[in-house]
């Protein structure tokens, strides 16, 4: 009995050491962090407003058919380039055609009596000079002359109106481009005003973006903007603003706006979805944090200093900002380490391990 009490204080001795190092070494360890933070300095500011669209080229030409009648050929095939001027579709109708021939021999008859009727005019007015005709069967031949250029203007008039219907018969290219729609064939019946082909300039697109209303007063024609396709995520592609629309739509509360391509832009097509930060001011030697470090208690901001190894919550002014950092005013100066992610677990004193390979600047 004696011994067991000798060695009972001896092995609470060693046990009160080992709790006091394991409650030490927990406590130790709770109050270490690991953290992602960066150093501030003074950078660029980008100010931007986004807004999503798409791509609609610039110049596209929709044709229709101005007569009704059977499709005698197709000159060219969706999605083949065209030059100006081709036929793309020929009607079979041979009536306009006909009518062309007449009335090109009606003005060649009317051309033939309109200069036998001034030949006579001159010899009878020679004849009056001499005293050879009257004064009336001169003036009769005035008026046959007069008649006989009125009917021939009236004969070019009607061949003019002729041609006019032959060339209804045909539906050509007016510019340059890519036939982007032909839905007829040979054979086929269309009726007047059909639209059967589309033809569009693929050297020359625009960006059509929606910018909300509160936006709209920031923008202005020349601006500088950066574009991103969907279909080509790791390109960028500049930009000028180049129209705004004065109207702003009463459902979406956004008003469109128009960008060109500052140089073309391989591979794109009408359609293609599109976003667009267009930059409206830029500013030199902001002292910038990411967004994601600054966090709000009872209304103020705050970010998580770095000091001396430790955790320091640090109330900061804010001001403008762009998609990705924000502008400290007041309450960091360069080169303060801030971390970029807070925690909720983060308290004051806390011990900040910055995880190798994070540690950066802005």
């Amino acid at each position: 009995m004696q011994n067991l009490q000798k060695i009972l204080p001896k092995y609470s001795i060693a046990l009160a050491v080992v709790l006091a190092v394991t409650v030490g070494y927990l406590l130790t360890r709770g109050n270490t962090v690991n953290v992602d933070a960066s150093k501030v300095n003074r950078s660029e500011l980008v100010e931007a407003v986004y807004a999503t669209g798409y791509i609609e080229a610039e110049n596209v030409a929709s044709l229709s058919a101005e007569i009704s009648g059977k499709v005698r050929s197709i000159g060219a095939l969706e999605g083949q380039k065209v030059r100006k001027g081709q036929v793309i579709i020929e009607f079979d109708i041979d009536q306009p055609r006909l009518a062309v021939g007449e009335a090109r021999a009606a003005v060649a008859e009317q051309a033939a009596i309109s200069r036998d009727n001034a030949l006579k005019l001159e010899r009878n007015r020679r004849l009056f000079q001499e005293g050879a005709v009257s004064r009336q069967q001169l003036d009769e031949a005035e008026r046959n002359s007069v008649q006989a250029v009125e009917m021939l203007n009236q004969r070019k008039l009607q061949l003019k109106s002729r041609e006019d219907d032959l060339d209804k018969l045909t539906v050509r290219a007016p510019f340059d481009g890519t036939l982007t729609l032909q839905n007829v064939k040979a054979g086929d019946y269309v009726s007047v005003n059909t639209q059967v082909a589309s033809v569009t300039n693929t050297g020359a697109y625009l960006v059509t973006v929606e910018v909300d209303e509160l936006d709209v007063p920031r923008l202005r024609v020349g601006l500088p903007a950066v574009i991103a396709l969907d279909a080509m995520p790791e390109k960028r592609f500049e930009a000028k603003v180049t129209r705004i629309v004065p109207q702003t739509d009463r459902v979406t509360k956004t008003s469109r706006v128009y960008l060109r391509f500052d140089r073309p832009v391989e591979s794109v097509q009408a359609g293609m979805t599109a976003t667009a930060n267009i930059i409206y001011s830029t500013r030199k030697g902001a002292l910038l944090v990411r967004k994601s470090s600054v966090f709000q208690e009872d209304r103020r901001d705050y970010v998580w200093k770095v000091e001396s190894g430790r955790l320091q919550k640090q109330q900061v002014r804010t001001g403008d900002s762009d998609l990705t950092f924000v502008e400290v005013v007041g309450g960091l100066n360069p080169g303060d380490l801030v971390v970029n992610s807070p925690e909720e677990r983060f308290r004051n004193g806390m011990e900040a391990r910055i995880v190798a390979g994070k540690k950066g600047k802005f």
